[in-house]
């Protein structure tokens, strides 16, 4: 038994270790430019929650477009991101429901 425990244990270290470097590895980038002129409120992080996967697709090919919007107002605009990206499942807990029922 505690040769199994010993074994779990470095496992998990040794994801822990690889976590913290390849989180030293990424890059921080400044985005004081983005920060200047309008924030965004709850109603565009609605939008932007909505059409997150398609921002995502093209986000791959892309390197000026990004899923969230930098200039936002905080609490709302993240509230808005993830009720429209279906984050709690308003959008789309129906439909689900349905499938289910019929199965």
């Amino acid at each position: 038994m505690k040769k199994i425990l010993n074994h779990h244990l470095i496992i998990i270290l040794c994801g822990i270790l690889l976590v913290a470097l390849v989180y030293s590895c990424a890059n921080s980038e400044t985005v004081d430019a983005c920060l200047t002129g309008k924030k965004y409120g709850f109603w565009w992080g609605l939008w932007h929650g909505i059409i997150a996967p398609i921002d995502f697709v093209i986000m791959l090919f892309k390197d000026n477009v990004t899923m969230y919007a930098q200039n936002n107002n905080g609490a709302w605009y993240a509230l808005g991101f993830l009720i429209g990206s279906g984050g709690w499942g308003f959008l789309g807990g129906k439909g689900a429901r349905r499938r289910k029922n019929r199965g």
